[in-house]
């Protein structure tokens, strides 16, 4: 799958001036609200008509401003799932995805009706009208409707943000299945750090209606430049790694970075899975010799790579650790008192449940 988008709009006193590619997977928009996210993916569906600009998916000219090309929301074949559920109030969740079916015209099949209703776990749920529903499995309703379109591009715009915490957490393994089975390409907007980093493959960071930086998941969300985007609390980086081994007695898993080994806790994975590993650089510190007797359970040795001050007397500190990068944001007085320079080894310490996954 390609996709190829190119937008230029002025909305009042903002100027949307975006382009960008994606090959397939999960591709988040990503960024703090008010920076075009959502302009950028209406314009893909077809909600919004940009000035100038164009759409193409597989080849397939979707819209094109210079050759007055403009296919209408109904023929794109995009499904679109919203912030809010949108379910129809008087329909059981059955008839709500036989909605979405409808669209689909011969191919929405029995079997894939079934397929899609096992994927999104939402079986139970079948002859509930959406009053009696979570917040969760609404949402996982509207997906299963999208998906019964037979969509060939599927649109999320911020799906889990009227969602609290544990309805996230509900729903955030249902999105990676349908990334992993459901075969079909993603355009996901999201200013959540931890959902792009655990369903995205490729990210694109949009600021004040421009993009500002664009490529793999790890190496975008592990950038300093994604500070900008991400606001300071949320800055660290992604790491991906192979799970070891557990301890269940202890409730903690082994992952393995290259050459270095990280305990996580409150992760349930079998030896061999995939992990994606996400460390804030608030939640490291760092020590010019190797701590003992210390409660964190991650010390890994290290050499500074750089040190870029920041506005706010803070100090982000980058250090290879073997085959992996750890950020860290310190105070520019501990950065004096430690006298840290370039090459100079430390150690990074990491609290086992500071480490999301």
């Amino acid at each position: 799958m390609s996709l190829t988008v190119e937008a230029h709009h002025q909305l009042g006193n903002f100027a949307l001036d975006a382009a960008f590619t994606s090959d397939g997977g999960v591709t988040a928009l990503f960024g703090r609200s008010g920076s075009g996210k959502t302009s950028l993916i209406n314009i893909i569906a077809g909600l919004m008509k940009p000035e100038s600009g164009r759409v193409l998916l597989d080849g397939d000219v979707i819209a094109d401003s210079e050759r007055r090309i403009f296919t209408p929301v109904h023929r794109r074949r995009f499904g679109y799932v919203f912030q809010e559920a949108r379910l129809f109030p008087h329909l059981s969740s059955r008839r709500n995805l036989a909605y979405g079916r409808w669209f689909a015209g011969k191919s929405g099949t029995g079997n894939e009706f079934t397929r899609i209703v096992d994927l999104l776990g939402i079986g139970h749920l079948l002859e509930r009208n959406p009053s009696a529903l979570s917040g969760g499995e609404k949402q996982r309703v509207a997906i299963g409707r999208a998906l019964l379109a037979a969509p060939r591009l599927l649109l999320m715009d911020e799906p889990l943000a009227a969602l609290d915490e544990a309805r996230k957490a509900e729903i955030l393994p249902y999105l990676e299945r349908l990334r992993d089975d459901a075969r079909i390409p993603i355009v996901y907007v999201s200013h959540s750090v931890g959902e792009v980093a655990r369903l995205a493959r490729r990210v694109v960071v949009l600021e004040n209606g421009r993009v500002t930086a664009s490529g793999a998941a790890a190496e975008v969300l592990s950038a300093p430049a994604a500070t900008l985007a991400t606001g300071r609390r949320e800055a660290g980086v992604l790491l991906e790694g192979e799970v070891e081994g557990t301890d269940p007695v202890h409730e903690l898993t082994t992952v393995r970075v290259g050459r270095e080994r990280l305990r996580i806790a409150g992760v349930s994975a079998t030896a061999g899975v995939r992990l994606r590993l996400h460390i804030a650089a608030r939640d490291v510190m760092l020590a010019t010799s190797r701590p003992v007797e210390i409660s964190a359970l991650n010390v890994l040795e290290g050499r500074i790579l750089t040190l870029t001050s920041e506005e706010d007397g803070s100090v982000d500190v980058r250090v290879t650790c073997g085959d992996a990068t750890i950020a860290a944001r310190i105070t520019r007085f501990s950065c004096d008192a430690l006298q840290l320079v370039p090459g100079r080894t430390v150690y990074a310490v990491i609290k086992s449940v500071a480490i999301d996954h």
